[in-house]
């Protein structure tokens, strides 16, 4: 796989791993993620992981342009997909599938000639990886969805996505943690809070490289958790 360094003004660089969405190129961008905060650079003040790219802003003031380009080409160099894909405890994310939680679940089913118990089995068979977070604050998009999965957004977005909803489009997977537009594929909903703006050391509740599990849950389960979550 090709990789290219590209400037981002004076404060950023880029380094790139092909030219799509691949989970092996992320897998890539991790390692490489994981190689250069290892080196423990003075003056590296934010690293943005992508599914194919990693973006390193810096204080040009205290690290000099070209010793971050070394420096992103050691890690470049050092990474590996195997290094990535290291052993990462998977974090539980409670769902409630269909009915008003999931209303495109029949419909996805239907397409993918699988029942509704088959697609829920399937997610919650698979480990889901957090490729980056983005399109709103907190928002993870998700790799590692079975093939048969990989359906295209809905030809007609929704105007209103309820807060938490479970989605797939796109070969991938992601988690409304606002309630806004949206045109990917509504499954279920988690009553897990993703986004904490009081949080001042971890506002989101997921980050790149983190590993999902999706647990089904009943609707009076879900009310259950959420009211405990709400007051928690």
């Amino acid at each position: 796989m090709n990789q290219h360094l590209r400037e981002l003004g004076d404060g950023a660089l880029t380094l790139e791993f092909g030219e799509r969405i691949d989970p092996d190129a992320n897998a890539r961008v991790m390692a490489a993620r994981d190689a250069l905060q290892a080196l423990g650079l003075d003056g590296v003040t934010d690293l943005v992981p992508t599914w194919r790219s990693l973006t390193v802003h810096f204080d040009p003031l205290r690290l000099s342009h070209e010793a971050l380009r070394r420096a992103l080409l050691q890690a470049a160099a050092q990474e590996s997909a195997l290094a990535t894909r290291r052993s990462v405890a998977p974090t539980v994310v409670p769902v409630c599938f269909g009915g008003e939680f999931g209303p495109d679940l029949a419909e996805v089913a239907a397409t993918t000639g699988r029942s509704e118990g088959e697609v829920v089995a399937a997610l919650c068979a698979v480990d889901l990886r957090v490729a980056l977070i983005g399109f709103l604050p907190g928002f993870p998009y998700l790799g590692g969805l079975p093939d048969w999965l990989d359906l295209p957004r809905r030809a007609t977005p929704r105007t209103t996505v309820p807060a938490n909803s479970f989605a797939i489009a796109g070969g991938q997977a992601a988690i409304y943690p606002w309630q806004s537009p949206g045109g990917w594929h509504l499954l279920g909903r988690t009553p897990l809070r993703l986004f904490d703006p009081d949080n001042a050391e971890r506002p989101a509740r997921f980050a790149p490289g983190d590993v999902l599990r999706i647990e089904a849950i009943a609707p009076d389960e879900f009310e259950s958790l959420r009211q405990h979550l709400r007051h928690a």
